[in-house]
């Protein structure tokens, strides 16, 4: 179960970047490249290895005038990007 003081940081391997060409925050792996859309990109540029999920989720809030569902959709996507092993807590 995830805990929102768990600290995300991302796999070994992993590079988030903004990607001028595909005007969009993308994962860069070896064998790829993955393109994220705009709520993926603003949760990711925040996992630093530092800030802890609730840390993230209270910046978010502030930047986006404190969404109603904000948490439940970050706590929902650092799941998805734990499958899918692009982050680890």
């Amino acid at each position: 179960m995830i805990h929102s003081t768990q600290v995300p940081s991302f796999t070994n391997g992993l590079r988030f970047q903004w990607e001028e060409a595909q005007q969009c925050f993308v994962l860069l792996y070896p064998e790829g490249m993955v393109k994220l859309n705009p709520a993926a990109g603003e949760i990711l540029s925040l996992v630093d290895g530092k800030q802890d999920i609730n840390t993230i989720i209270a910046a978010l809030k502030a930047k986006f005038g404190g969404a109603e569902t904000i948490e439940e959709d970050v706590m929902a996507f650092v799941e998805e990007a734990l499958e899918n092993n692009w982050i680890q807590l």
